[in-house]
């Protein structure tokens, strides 16, 4: 009975990565409207990254920047007076009731023209791929959606720590998505500005910490359609310390709780489920249930890879196979790892992020510091 579960469990977990691979759009359209704003906070600290700067200003659709700051970005200030009619800064100060992004991309929504139709979100540390701009846009142009979202994809500075990160991410990354239980990505997720003004994205955002679990959770309750983009996986570099690596999974899953302690249950429970068959099958079930399980694992790792090769440029796609190994060696470790990390995140409603600390309650921030 129990092998004939986890035969089961295995197998709807292949069929759902193998779903996500055969449903890959191969007709990648896209749109190039006028009245595209793209909105970008930054730290304090940012460097300008020429890198993404370079990426861009290479997007197949044309759009506005607006630059967030707390106003002490000196890099932010450059690049606006060197390229006036592709940049606007807005500086929106110190947050003191609400997450610092939050706060810079309230300031930067006040700061829209009559003429900026359609709002496209980006995070600092990604490698957007030229298609970006126009594969969010396509949706909302053709009205097919009123929100659309891409995902992350981690990229992996080694084999270690970071590797193991970046193996739970990419599962999260290659689930079977539904346009019904959509949550958008703050790192690329685009909407009009219908639907902004529909949701009161102001006051949708006002008081929270993170953004799209804010934004996500106001176009559910006004039944707006939420598509994801599949071959919006976007290459998000990372590096670090054992310490920094955990805190960063940690802290995904404590926006999670903090916001929808229901969906951190679902999928909680779904990791727990796999995690205790494991341990079943390596204590107790015998090399048949550990071939069930590798025989899965690397036939997850083997769609994956296409999966990478289809959404990722090659040097991008040759570092985020790094992942892939954990699922070849130790598909268990990947997975006692991401229950680990829900249930760490369980135990407090504190998240330390930019280096500030907040305490969180039902999403909304209550009290916070620096540290």
């Amino acid at each position: 009975m129990m092998l004939a579960l986890w035969l089961l469990l295995q197998a709807l977990s292949l069929m759902g990565v193998v779903n996500y691979w055969r449903h890959l759009p191969a007709d990648r359209q896209e749109e190039a409207p006028d009245g595209a704003v793209m909105i970008l906070s930054v730290r304090y600290d940012w460097d300008g990254d020429s890198e993404l700067v370079t990426r861009l200003k290479a997007q197949s659709a044309p759009f506005r920047l607006l630059l967030a700051t707390s106003g002490a970005c000196a890099a932010a200030e450059t690049l606006a007076v060197d390229e006036p009619d592709w940049v606007q800064i807005v500086r929106a100060g110190v947050a003191s009731d609400e997450g610092q992004k939050v706060h810079k991309l309230r300031a930067a929504l006040k700061a829209l023209r009559d003429a900026d139709r359609y709002l496209i979100f980006i995070d600092a540390d990604i490698a957007p791929p030229v298609r970006l701009a126009g594969r969010l846009l396509f949706p909302l142009v053709r009205d097919k959606a009123d929100i659309v979202t891409g995902y992350r994809l981690l990229l992996p500075a080694g084999q270690g720590m970071p590797a193991l990160v970046g193996a739970v991410e990419l599962q999260l990354a290659t689930l079977p998505r539904a346009a019904s239980s959509t949550m958008p990505w703050g790192g690329a997720m685009a909407m009009t500005r219908a639907a902004a003004e529909r949701i009161n994205i102001d006051a949708a955002l006002a008081g929270r910490l993170s953004d799209d679990m804010a934004i996500g959770l106001a176009g559910w309750r006004a039944k707006l359609r939420m598509r994801p983009v599949r071959d919006l996986l976007v290459a998000s570099p990372l590096d670090g310390g054992l310490g920094a690596l955990w805190n960063f999974g940690v802290r995904q899953y404590r926006h999670i709780i903090t916001n929808s302690p229901r969906m951190w249950a679902v999928a909680t429970g779904a990791v727990a489920l796999q995690a205790g068959f494991w341990l079943w099958a390596l204590g107790w079930g015998g090399w048949p249930a550990i071939a069930i399980g590798y025989g899965a694992a690397w036939g997850r790792a083997t769609a994956r890879r296409q999966i990478l090769a289809a959404v990722l440029e090659p040097a991008q796609a040759a570092r985020a196979r790094r992942s892939l190994w954990w699922d070849v060696v130790a598909p268990f470790a990947v997975c006692w790892a991401h229950l680990a990390v829900q249930l760490q995140a369980s135990l407090s409603n504190r998240i330390r992020w930019g280096g500030w600390t907040y305490r969180v309650v039902r999403g909304r921030v209550v009290e916070m510091g620096r540290g």
